[in-house]
């Protein structure tokens, strides 16, 4: 398939077969690729886990899915979630048939009532994108086996974060180390863009969360006016970047070349100078596209959010997601082009990394070290209780109310006051404390001269507790207004991510 989750099981194969007694089975209804079936003769589906052996899924968020979906069910073994979050396959599987029922079924059994008032709302039309990334619905895949494999740390807390119960384990990506291409030139010449011209690229399949038109506006500021970009993947017929491209009026530095060969993916990443690998919000999926532009010496700007928050900076630069992201990405970009030593390094850094980390002969034994722990263990089996409520790890809808008393008119310069801010959680998700790193939640408070002026005297509220549902906190402290400035702005922020008044949340704000 055009998948990257294919392009991984294959590098991973021989690795496997060096270490254990491997068997291969072909998902029905799939396409194999010839020399698949010819290297490893696969068994039928219904040999799945004979003779004792531990069947091993390798599970997205698809319909090309479905069929590995099913057959986990029927024989459990271990999966590893490529993606945590298995709505859009759920959505695909029913709703794309016109099967409600099942879907409701379905999104019920995960989450409750929280997934049943989803379903109704689904029959009433509603199709918003938050419970896609919100409702992951694989509870009733994950409690059924012996364990579950995922490639980041965040993905591992996302699926804690639905079921304490599950056991996961976290390894590394099978992602081979290979030779520095040498098509770069050839490549920049066929579009036409000079060695000398600084070429940004976005890579790999372009959906609404790469945030792709965000590249096309920073590509637009003054910092990467003589920047071209170049985009190499198939796009999604919910996107419109080249009517965005010539919108921004950048089109003719932007270069679309679509799906290609991995020869050709190969060379238009070396033609590169920097990747751009932006993603919000994140189905828990490691960007194996991102560690495929980092294996071939090109060092990325990424979203500071997810997976990609994890990697060094000696690898990437990060940029937040929300208000101030294109201008950021912007400034970033455009320093990296400019520093060409420090690109150089960088490059170096990447494929150490890439060697270091995802070495595939080492992914492969981390994946079998894990197998052997998780085939001791028993699945937790159904749930008998209530699933939680999402929290803001994963849910990024946060409506709510703030209240701040002692704040009333005039407030001399100078003067102290003792402020009492109510903060009131109406939404479906619980507010994880300020402790949990990301999706935690703290206040800010800051004042400013305007709202243009950038603030002073912040002060940060940490949440010391979870916030439930329809639950309350309040905090007490002392303020002094500061000479000159006459705007107090209180303000919950989620961490990684921004301001709650991004995400439908609550903020308040005076001027004196």
């Amino acid at each position: 398939m055009r998948s990257g989750i294919a392009d991984y099981s294959a590098d991973l194969l021989p690795h496997l077969a060096a270490l254990c007694d491997l068997r291969v089975v072909e998902v029905p209804g799939l396409p194999l690729a010839d020399e698949v079936r010819a290297r490893w003769q696969p068994v039928a589906a219904a040999a799945t886990g004979e003779g004792g052996r531990l069947p091993l899924y390798q599970m997205g968020n698809n319909r090309y899915h479905e069929a590995v979906f099913e057959l986990a069910l029927e024989r459990p073994g271990v999966v590893t979630l490529h993606d945590v979050v298995l709505h859009h396959l759920l959505v695909e599987a029913t709703l794309g048939r016109e099967d409600l029922e099942t879907y409701g079924r379905r999104l019920t059994a995960d989450h409750g009532w929280v997934g049943e008032l989803t379903a109704r709302a689904r029959r009433w039309g509603e199709l918003g994108q938050a419970a896609l990334f919100g409702l992951p619905a694989h509870r009733g895949l994950v409690r059924r086996q012996r364990g579950v494999l995922v490639h980041s740390g965040w993905a591992a807390g996302m699926v804690s974060e639905a079921d304490p119960e599950v056991e996961v384990r976290v390894v590394p990506m099978a992602v081979p180390l290979p030779p520095l291409p040498e098509g770069g030139a050839g490549f920049r010449e066929r579009l036409g863009v000079a060695a000398e011209t600084p070429l940004l690229g976005c890579f790999g399949f372009q959906t609404p969360i790469k945030r792709t038109e965000r590249a096309l506006a920073a590509l637009a500021r003054p910092e990467l006016r003589a920047a071209h970009l170049v985009v190499a993947g198939e796009v999604s017929p919910a996107l419109e970047l080249e009517a965005e491209a010539r919108r921004l009026g950048v089109a003719d530095r932007v270069h679309f070349i679509g799906f290609v060969d991995y020869r050709r993916f190969e060379a238009a990443i070396a033609a590169c100078d920097l990747g751009v690998n932006l993603r919000y919000p994140s189905a828990g999926e490691t960007s194996a596209s991102l560690l495929r532009v980092l294996a071939l010496g090109r060092p990325a700007v990424v979203s500071d959010y997810g997976h990609t928050a994890e990697l060094p900076a000696e690898v990437v630069a990060k940029v937040p997601v929300g208000e101030g992201e294109v201008e950021r990405l912007a400034a970033e970009a455009g320093a990296l082009l400019a520093d060409r030593a420090r690109l150089v390094a960088m490059s170096s850094a990447c494929r150490e990394y890439v060697a270091r980390r995802h070495d595939p002969a080492r992914a492969a034994a981390a994946m079998l070290a894990a197998c052997a722990e998780l085939a001791a263990l028993e699945p937790p089996g159904e749930a008998a209780s209530e699933p939680r409520a999402p929290s803001t790890l994963v849910w990024h809808r946060v409506p709510g109310e703030l209240e701040v008393e002692g704040a009333a008119a005039p407030w001399p310069e100078g003067e102290a006051r003792r402020l009492e801010i109510r903060l009131l959680n109406r939404g479906p998700a619980r507010w994880l404390a300020t402790r949990h790193k990301p999706g935690g939640v703290m206040v800010e408070l800051h004042w400013r001269r305007s709202p243009w002026h950038p603030p002073v005297a912040a002060r940060w509220l940490e949440l010391q507790r979870d916030l439930e549902p329809g639950g309350e906190r309040t905090f007490e402290l002392e303020v002094r207004r500061p000479p000159r400035h006459a705007l107090l702005v209180v303000e919950p922020h989620l961490q990684g991510v921004a301001g709650f008044n991004a995400l439908a949340g609550p903020s308040w704000k005076t001027v004196f």
